[in-house]
């Protein structure tokens, strides 16, 4: 007996087809698409259920994102200390810390509640760019406690601050030669550790984070997080230990069970951030587990993290550098890998066949990866392998050029604009470079594919916000940062359904609506291509649908 075949109608279906743009029905078998277009021609198909649960709502394909991290689950563990307000994925809304005293209260509040005194209290969200004049540092912390250890992890995910007793227990002082622990005026290390080597002189309070990202709980919370948004697809970007077999094994089980609501693909960290394996082992590892996907898991590419955050001043950015870094800062970012080994890593995994990702915020590191794909093209031509610029965000248009001979893609963080682009322009780059960051227009007129992401749990996941952010590109406090670097709404479309597709090289299965892919779609409240375009990040969204499986989104309560 075949397959029952169900047909959706619905106000509007946006197909991202460019052969069959739009159409008021499609109808699925079994996971996938078996039609689309009007609903008499999808009768035809045979015997059928008309379901018309989304009759008032939009379908586009599901949202695929290409960069986010698990980390996004595991963070709800902890205590939101963030500037604006955001949603967990039950729903439920945290109000942000707009000061250092709202920061300082509502950790105090936490740590009155805790009985061990031995037990750190672990925070996430903090951005002291945010706080003008001053920046905060462990002496604000210590007016929490001055005994128990505190560790809050910055918005970025590449610096934190710690208080004193956290310092004096895990023996951070003058005389700690590891690059990243900043120091206040008087020499002395002011409590702000830069990137994972000086993060990780937080013991066990930096632990606590990684252990609560290895839970069955935080695949969960990611999921449930994509579902609420329209989205169908998540990139786990380089956060997950491949060469860990409990950990691939903890993927399947969750993915593997039917109330799961969406895929995931998961990538390896190839160098950055501690990697340890050699190169080889671990092109292997990932050929191995290439091979092993299932329709809700998938493996394949690789994850390169370069340099560090601009907001955090420790990307790496060409001449002239920063525009008003905070005091004693060193003038430019820092590598977190070497660049002269960049072809050598760059080539290993071209060599096997895989798709290198590779976090380059600053030019200057993007210029380094570019060249390390160069060399590899001319010393082993591959065609169609979607090397991609991640972040991409002072990427210069002789860069997009380039990208573009080379056959590269870019992921762009068109979030920044809103979330960071006050602070862009008047500390981190000024005016001029803050205006063409995250530059979808100039990717999109020098022909290079390119999809736009969340960086979860950095900002928030929610692709309609990264649409409303290229489309638009205003800053939190209402201003147009760089005018002709905005996008129409289709193209903002195209970048978070079948670009996004497009570049985890699985454009055959998902990213449009059309006979023989899979069945995913955002459910959404109103038409992203009708509405006024500063609204799109307003748009309710119903839930997704999966293989065909409705899953709605959590209403918080």
């Amino acid at each position: 007996m075949a397959d029952a075949i169900t047909i959706y109608p619905a106000r509007q279906i946006i197909t991202m087809n460019r052969a069959f743009p739009f159409a008021e029905a499609v109808a699925v078998r079994a996971s996938r698409i078996l039609g689309v277009g009007s609903i008499h021609d999808l009768t035809t198909w045979g015997d059928h259920t008309i379901d018309d649960r989304f009759r008032d709502h939009v379908l586009t394909p599901g949202f695929v994102e290409a960069h986010t991290h698990v980390m996004t689950g595991g963070v709800w563990q902890y205590t939101y200390v963030g500037y604006f307000d955001r949603k967990g994925p039950d729903g439920k809304l945290w109000k942000g810390c707009q000061d250092i005293d709202s920061v300082v209260d509502r950790l105090a509040g936490v740590e009155a509640t805790l009985d061990d005194p031995h037990q750190p209290l672990v925070a996430w969200g903090l951005d002291p760019i945010y706080f003008p004049g001053e920046r905060m540092v462990a002496t604000h912390l210590d007016r929490v406690s001055d005994r128990r250890p505190i560790f809050v992890y910055h918005a970025s995910g590449h610096l934190a601050t710690v208080n004193s007793a956290l310092m004096e227990l895990e023996s951070i002082t003058v005389d700690t030669p590891t690059p990243g622990v900043a120091r206040g005026a008087d020499g002395q290390p002011n409590g702000e550790l830069q990137e994972p080597a000086a993060m990780m002189l937080g013991g066990n309070a930096y632990r606590e984070i990684s252990i609560a990202m290895g839970t069955e709980e935080a695949i969960w919370n990611y999921g449930n997080e994509a579902r609420n948004c329209g989205t169908t697809l998540v990139t786990d970007l380089g956060t997950t230990p491949v060469d860990n077999q409990d950990r691939i094994d903890q993927w399947r089980r969750v993915t593997d069970d039917p109330g799961f609501p969406t895929r995931v693909m998961v990538a390896t960290m190839g160098a950055g951030f501690g990697s340890r394996s050699t190169l080889s082992d671990l092109a292997q590892r990932t050929l191995e587990l290439q091979a092993t996907g299932t329709e809700k898991l998938r493996f394949g590419l690789v994850k390169i993290v370069l340099d560090g955050s601009i907001q955090g001043f420790t990307a790496r950015v060409t001449w002239p550098h920063y525009y008003n870094p905070p005091e004693g800062h060193p003038g430019n970012g820092l590598w977190l890998v070497p660049p002269d080994q960049m072809p050598e890593i760059v080539g290993a995994f071209h060599d096997a066949g895989l798709t290198v990702h590779c976090h380059c915020n600053g030019d200057e590191a993007a210029e380094v990866f570019i060249d390390a794909v160069e060399q590899s093209l001319e010393r082993h031509p591959r065609w169609d392998h979607r090397h991609t610029v991640q972040h991409c965000q002072l990427t210069t248009p002789a860069q997009y050029r380039r990208m573009a001979a080379l056959g590269m893609c870019a992921n762009i963080f068109a979030n920044h604009i809103f979330y960071w682009g006050d602070q862009h322009r008047d500390f981190t780059v000024g005016p001029e470079r803050a205006a063409r960051m995250d530059a979808c227009a100039t990717a999109l007129r020098e022909g290079v594919s390119f999809s736009i992401h969340s960086d979860a749990p950095i900002t928030p996941m929610g692709h309609l916000h990264t649409a409303w952010s290229a489309i638009n590109r205003l800053t939190a406090s209402g201003d147009v940062l760089g005018p002709n670097e905005r996008i129409p709404a289709l193209a903002a479309l195209e970048s978070i359904t079948i670009g996004g597709a497009h570049q985890l090289k699985l454009d055959h299965d998902l990213g449009s609506i059309e006979a023989g892919k899979l069945a995913d779609f955002a459910v959404l409240d109103d038409d992203p291509l009708e509405v006024d375009p500063r609204t799109i990040k307003d748009i309710g969204v119903w839930g997704t649908v999966l293989g065909g499986v409705p899953f709605e989104a959590a209403s918080g309560g």
